[in-house]
């Protein structure tokens, strides 16, 4: 199943939660954080201006980002988790 976000939104695959504190505790699937990054799986074609032109979206495929605890929509693709989180939303992109 493929999706196709519309406007300036994006599809996210977050990333893991911990299961495992530093110090070696593990964490019932209940104690763990929602994750709050994830990588970039698809853009959609960008926010229509005023004017009717595409404003490009400024995160590509494979950047990994940061986002709000409550921002997007959560859906599931294939069993596996993903968000549909507007651009707007995005926190920030995580450099390495």
């Amino acid at each position: 199943m493929k999706v196709k976000p519309l406007d300036d939104r994006v599809l996210v695959k977050p990333t893991e939660a911990k299961d495992k504190t530093a110090s070696g505790i593990y964490l019932p699937e209940g104690a763990k954080e929602k994750p709050m990054t994830g990588t970039i799986v698809v853009t959609g074609p960008g926010k229509l201006s005023d004017k009717g032109e595409r404003t490009a979206v400024t995160v590509k495929k494979g950047d990994t980002v940061v986002y709000g605890k409550y921002a997007g929509t959560e859906i599931e693709l294939e069993g596996v988790k993903h968000m549909i989180v507007r651009e707007s939303e995005l926190l920030g992109v995580i450099e390495k």
